[in-house]
């Protein structure tokens, strides 16, 4: 395949010659552009749409960051964005964040290949974000709170939530709940700690440290952690995994081990993915606004990139689903089921 330094050295220009050629630049004499043309024709040399749109700096295209493409709980995140953006004439993409700071994810952002940027991914640091953001690349972040030119965010309010699920399990007479965390730089996994400390001192319960059981917000995790919690003599009256895909693990490894939810432990999770309902039984969670999410977030962006003032943060509200995953009751004078 030609490239433009190929075509320059065949018409005997220099490369920016060429570049401006292409686009047809009137600083550019018609007789070298008719030149440049010809040459490009005859070895069949197509410009780079990428690399053409950075010298403008127009790609009409939004890009969404995230640390794991395959999780459910990001469909409707995405969905979100791209009605959003595609009202608007924005074309989307979505990149996965591995790699850190030598990964595509990263290059993305420095090199400033899209319009803007949604980044939910805990792997890209704050200081690459604050360093890419600018008024060329506005970027809204979704799992921390960042403050910068041209940084914008939109969070859930993880510790409400987190305090509302514990909550519910302690209203149900529940007192010794194991709280399941996520990945040690997960903002969101630490809010919902704190939420669930909170109301556990609330009902002077003893609270669990934040890693003693970790499982990495994935199934596999969960799964990891309910053989562990399974095998002990003692099953805790309540779980909170502090996402539904560790939830449905742990509800995994319970069945093998002929362990009964809701009847010998209460299990909640936190996210309401679209399967929460339908597995046995249906899992207690708490609702994020995801497709809301996503929406606010591009509408931000697209805020930004008008050149119009966006609100530098947007906290969305969280719900608790009660379902029959979580209806344990426990009298506290003889810890006996009613």
């Amino acid at each position: 395949m030609s490239t433009i330094k190929d075509v320059a050295k065949a018409a005997n220009v220099s490369l920016s010659t060429v570049s401006l050629a292409l686009r047809s630049d009137p600083k550019v004499k018609e007789s070298t552009r008719r030149r440049v043309l010809e040459v490009a024709r005859e070895l069949q040399y197509r410009p780079n749409g990428i690399a053409r749109d950075l010298k403008t700096r127009k790609t009409d295209t939004i890009c969404i960051l995230l640390h794991d493409l395959g999780g459910p709980f990001y469909s409707e995140l995405i969905r979100g964005v791209q009605e959003v953006a595609k009202s608007s004439g924005y074309n989307t993409i979505a990149s996965g964040s591995l790699g850190g700071r030598n990964g595509s994810a990263v290059k993305l952002l420095s090199e400033r290949r899209v319009d803007g940027a949604i980044v939910l991914a805990p792997d890209v640091e704050d200081e690459v974000i604050v360093q890419a953001a600018g008024e060329d690349l506005p970027i809204v972040v979704l799992d921390r709170e960042l403050t910068g030119d041209f940084v914008y965010s939109v969070r859930v309010d993880n510790e409400q939530g987190g305090y509302q699920v514990t909550r519910h399990l302690l209203e149900m007479g529940n007192r010794r709940i194991v709280f399941v965390g996520g990945p040690a730089d997960s903002f969101d996994a630490e809010l919902r700690y704190r939420g669930y400390a909170k109301a556990m001192g609330e009902f002077s319960a003893l609270v669990s440290k934040r890693f003693d059981y970790n499982g990495q917000f994935t199934e596999q995790g969960g799964y990891t952690v309910g053989k562990v919690l399974g095998a002990q003599p003692e099953l805790p009256d309540a779980i909170f995994a502090s996402n539904d895909e560790m939830a449905l693990g742990i509800l995994r490894a319970f069945e093998e081990k002929g362990i009964r939810v809701p009847d010998d432990v209460a299990l909640a999770g936190f996210d309401n993915i679209r399967i929460a309902e339908y597995v046995r039984p249906p899992l207690t969670t708490v609702q994020q606004p995801m497709y809301e999410m996503g929406a606010v977030a591009a509408q931000l962006l697209l805020q930004a990139l008008s050149g119009s003032k966006a609100l530098g943060s947007v906290r969305l509200a969280t719900n608790l689903v009660a379902r029959q995953s979580s209806q344990r009751h426990v009298s506290q004078g003889n810890k006996t089921k009613v």
